[in-house]
């Protein structure tokens, strides 16, 4: 990925940022359920790549440890509202994690690998962050197939979960699980 990739992508986000809510509220929903298939348990240490706005917070119980990364200083300032104890921002690229390996029960990718320009090494950097054995991620995507960028990722990752697609095959929930 080239640097004006990023460039590109921290300027449209940092545009968007002020009206992205509306713009994804048309998955609240499925963002709601998938963070139910998650189960996320206090104690539990929970990495979001890609968070935005923070509209996967309100549904994190408290207790739960959170770091929720994004390229854009932008987003990060309008999930700011969202954010309340054990919740943490951090500007970092999905591509790039500066996370110690093995340090997450827990990986959201809300919709990130469908805009990230490298979404096979999002996923490598995701199992990466992920403790194994007990740790799960989670994906939700529109527009690429899952199967294809974990193959070109050599994540070893298992899926735990697949739902049929939604609103008309635009969204797809995986469960993923780290090896032991």
């Amino acid at each position: 990925m080239s640097l004006s990739t990023n460039r590109w992508n921290r300027l449209r986000y940092s545009f968007w940022a002020p009206v992205y809510d509306p713009m994804i509220r048309v998955f609240a929903r499925q963002r709601r359920h998938s963070l139910r298939l998650l189960d996320p348990q206090p104690g539990e240490r929970i990495l979001i790549v890609g968070a935005g706005t923070g509209a996967d917070l309100p549904h994190i119980p408290p207790g739960c440890s959170v770091l929720a990364t994004d390229l854009t200083r932008a987003m990060l300032d309008a999930a700011r509202p969202r954010v309340r104890a054990g919740v943490h921002l951090a500007l970092m690229d999905g591509q790039q994690l500066a996370v110690p390996a093995a340090s997450f029960d827990a990986v959201v990718l809300h919709l990130i690998l469908a805009v990230i320009p490298d979404p096979a090494r999002c996923l490598q950097e995701a199992a990466r962050a992920l403790r194994p054995g007990v740790a799960r991620l989670l994906f939700t995507d529109m527009t690429r197939d899952f199967e294809d960028i974990l193959e070109r990722s050599r994540a070893p990752l298992s899926v735990t979960h697949d739902s049929p697609a939604l609103m008309g095959g635009l969204f797809r929930h995986l469960l993923l699980r780290s090896p032991r």
